[in-house]
């Protein structure tokens, strides 16, 4: 597993990477809209760029940027794997 060091700065653009346990999976391309509305849901509740994203079969990669005066993407990352995992 990787060791990524992500920024706890403020306003800062983060790099994620996330990988199913299930490696060889299709869930993520299957369930898509699942994930776009998951996906929705937190940036109503906690706002941040979009700056890229790449969906996979069973992983994905994207790139956040956060509100000026915010650097807690972990909440965000939480809430998203909340909302997927309560429908």
């Amino acid at each position: 597993m990787s060791d990524y060091l992500r920024p706890r700065v403020p306003g800062a653009s983060i790099f994620f990477a996330v990988a199913l346990a299930q490696r060889g999976s299709d869930l993520l391309v299957r369930e898509i809209e699942v994930l776009r509305e998951a996906v929705r849901e937190t940036r109503a509740a906690r706002p941040f760029r979009i700056d890229a994203w790449v969906v996979l079969p069973d992983h994905l990669h994207c790139v956040w940027t956060l509100p000026p005066r915010d650097s807690d993407y972990s909440a965000r990352w939480g809430r998203s794997r909340r909302v997927l995992h309560g429908r």
